[in-house]
């Protein structure tokens, strides 16, 4: 009895300590816990007991150089359901079926998800719409099942214009093309937190962890682009392209050699900013004869938006062609291969070592015996061919790096191509003659102007760009540009003779005379590229870039400007014919507009311009008052003492020398002739049956009244035929059919 007792005594004990070490433990464990990691099990609980709220910032705007507005953001509207407090799903569909002109079904499905707290229904509303919605949650209190919330979109006032530079942003608002992703850290800001308790029931609960962490909008961009050359440029690039033909996109660029700053770049089609995933007509066309939502109609889909999207200037590889002949004979004057005094003789090819055949000109003929600047001017091929043996293999191939084709631009958008080219060691003798004349490398449309404005500035090298400077909300500006131009490649003299050739192959007889512009000097070179890795259908090599560079004034270069057009397949395929006449067209507009003033000189002053001003309503002695004092030639019609219409209408373009205002004093229907045929003419057959027509004449393109030229008119407007009162201006357009 005595041992059973013991027993149980012992096992008490043990027992008693088994619960009072499991105690301590437990209570070892709470401290622990409710002690030691209070904060941390505190935040656990907290995080599931709250619901974090991104509040995203306003997005930094893009502004041109003179402070347009070019992305901005606008306010749109969420609408939202909250399913759990709907009372009558039908009733609420329907009425907001009505007001968005949506599907009744498809609202009434989220509408009748009761154990839903949100369903959104559409985070795009314009003002009006929501103004429609807020009538109706007024008019049936449903201000706890219709919900709206204002938010922010990115917006593109001018939609499309240099929509390639710009690039966009995708649905979370991040840009992912053009300066919209290069500055994206700069502009995108940092996003804002709305911190809110909830119970179990996910019932907003006002307590003590509920915190708003503010937003920080992005800093706006200032950019190099310049919305009016922008604009210019684009159109000069649609008519370029609708008028050749052109297959393969267009492309153009307008740079201050000096600086680099780029004031317009464009790509033709553009696209939609504002609907950038919409495809072009072209695109829109081959893709619906494909079945929608087959992987065949998927795949086309994506291929065409990226081609869509992808900016052709920076990201494209072409052959120059000749306008790479600038960078030849620029060369071949530092080096002291050549001299102005050098003539050539070209028989229409030249055979090289290591090549089957000998290698032609443009012109087939030959140019007989030529100089160093009609070799540039006439873009002689075996010329060329020949400087670049006297330059040498090994000195030509540094220069052409130091020219930066062999490397990239550095510019400040995506995705730049790097050039297509021959290494050191496969840089044979036939490389060297066809690299003379811009074949066989490729290179990017903002490279080759790099390389032509090194010319144009004296001979530096510079960093093409957009970025001027960054400013905050408060227009303080954090960061400013200040563009360096880099090493010296050529000297300013060689520069200045290189661009004095180029500026009278524009003025003479070069193949660059397309490119005049009437009271400025302009040094242009066009080029026309064989493209040697496409083949049509019979097997040939049929396919051209036609291309023009130019910069102006040549004397002290303010602008340079490149546009090229791919695969034309309407009449003449030489950048002389395709590209030239566009270039002149733009530096007539954009010249001026820069401040810089036409200077007419005894050979071009038949081209000096005039704006009509108005002198309708006035008296006759006021009218002529005021022609009189602008030298204006005008001519009375009628007996009456006031003006009652006059030909052309204000602000038309008159030349002042050959141009008259008709100024009618009395109603007079009769004083109306007809429109001749002046096409295929040239501009002083064409003037002369204008003039005495009694119309006014405006010619567009190579603006030569000099005799003996052969520009011909290729276009008019009104068309021949057409009966117009007479002082009415009539629009041509001359151009010179060139070889490149």
């Amino acid at each position: 009895m005595k041992n059973l007792s013991s027993k149980i005594k012992k096992r008490t004990v043990i027992l008693l300590a088994f619960f009072l070490i499991l105690a301590t433990l437990i209570c070892i464990a709470l401290f622990k816990l409710q002690i030691i990691e209070n904060s941390t099990y505190q935040n656990n609980v907290f995080e599931q007991l709250t619901i974090e709220t991104s509040v995203n910032p306003l997005r930094g705007s893009i502004y041109d150089r003179n402070g347009v507005t070019l992305a901005s953001n606008k306010t749109v509207w969420i609408l939202y359901l909250v399913p759990k407090n709907i009372e009558n799903p039908e009733f609420v569909a329907r009425q907001l079926s009505k007001i968005l002109n949506e599907k009744y079904e498809t609202i009434f499905e989220k509408a009748n998800k009761r154990g839903y707290k949100y369903q959104v229904i559409d985070n795009d509303l314009e003002k009006n719409t929501v103004d429609e919605i807020r009538k109706l949650i007024k008019e049936h209190s449903l201000e706890d099942q219709i919900q709206l919330s204002a938010s922010s979109k990115r917006y593109y006032p001018f939609s499309n214009l240099a929509s390639h530079t710009l690039g966009f942003v995708n649905a979370d608002g991040v840009g992912i093309y053009g300066l919209e992703k290069v500055y994206n850290n700069i502009i995108e800001g940092t996003n804002g937190k709305y911190i809110t308790a909830q119970d179990a029931q996910s019932n907003d609960m006002p307590f003590q962890y509920e915190e708003y962490i503010e937003d920080e909008n992005g800093y706006n961009l200032v950019s190099t682009l310049d919305l009016y050359i922008q604009y210019q440029l684009e159109e000069q690039l649609r008519l370029a392209s609708i008028e050749s033909g052109a297959q393969n996109r267009s492309a153009g660029i307008v740079m201050n050699p000096k600086t680099g700053e780029i004031y317009a770049m464009a790509v033709y089609p553009s696209f939609d900013l504002n609907q950038p995933y919409v495809l072009d007509e072209q695109s829109a066309n081959k893709l619906s004869e494909l079945e929608k939502g087959s992987k065949e109609y998927n795949t086309q889909y994506y291929n065409s938006l990226f081609a869509m999207w992808n900016n052709k200037a920076v990201t494209e590889l072409y052959e120059p062609g000749s306008t790479f002949k600038i960078v030849t004979t620029s060369v071949a004057l530092q080096e002291g291969a050549s001299s102005l005094n050098e003539r050539f003789t070209c028989t229409g090819a030249l055979k090289i070592d290591g090549f089957y055949r000998a290698i032609s000109c443009h012109k087939r003929k030959g140019h007989g015996n030529i100089s160093f600047s009609e070799a540039l001017q006439q873009s002689c091929n075996p010329s060329m061919m020949k400087l670049a043996f006297s330059i040498g293999r090994e000195t030509f191939y540094e220069y052409f790096k130091k020219f930066g084709y062999t490397g990239k631009t550095g510019i400040d958008l995506p995705s730049e191509a790097k050039g297509y080219y021959h290494s050191f060691e496969n840089f044979s003798n036939v490389s060297l003659a066809v690299y003379s004349f811009g074949q066989t490398f490729k290179t990017t449309a903002i490279q080759q102007l790099r390389a032509i404005s090194i010319i144009a500035n004296g001979g530096y090298d510079v960093t093409p760009h957009f970025l001027k400077k960054i400013v905050d909300n408060d227009g303080n500006v954090i960061f400013e540009n200040e563009a360096t131009t880099k090493n010296q490649i050529i000297d300013s003299d060689i520069c200045a003779t290189i661009t004095q050739i180029l500026k009278e192959g524009v003025d003479g007889e070069g193949g660059a005379k397309n490119a005049y512009v009437a009271g400025y000097s302009i040094a242009a070179k066009t080029g026309t590229s064989e493209k040697k890795d496409k083949y049509d259908e019979q097997g040939n090599t049929s396919y051209r870039v036609s291309s023009c560079v130019a910069y102006a004034p040549s004397e002290d270069a303010q602008v340079a400007v490149i546009i090229l057009v791919d695969e034309p397949t309407i009449g003449s395929k030489y950048g002389s014919v395709v590209a030239a006449p566009y270039v002149s067209k733009l530096l007539e507009l954009i010249l001026p507009y820069l401040g810089i003033k036409a200077v007419y000189n005894d050979s071009d002053i038949e081209h000096e311009q005039i704006k009509v001003p108005s002198v309708e309503g006035k008296s006759i002695s006021e009218a002529v008052a005021l022609l009189k004092e602008q030298s204006i030639s005008y001519e009375v019609i009628g007996n009456g003492d006031k003006v009652i219409t006059q030909m052309p209408r204000e602000n038309s373009v008159i030349y002042k020398k050959t141009g008259k205002i008709l100024l009618y004093t009395e109603k007079n229907d009769g004083n109306y002739s007809i429109v001749p045929d002046v096409i295929s003419l040239s501009a002083e057959q064409a003037n002369l049956l204008i003039i005495n027509a009694g119309f006014n004449i405006k010619i567009e393109g190579a603006g030569a009244f000099k005799a003996g030229s052969n520009a011909k008119v290729v276009s008019q407007y009104p068309s021949a035929g057409v009966s117009l009162q007479k002082g009415s201006v009539i629009t041509i357009k001359l151009l010179y059919d060139e070889e490149d």
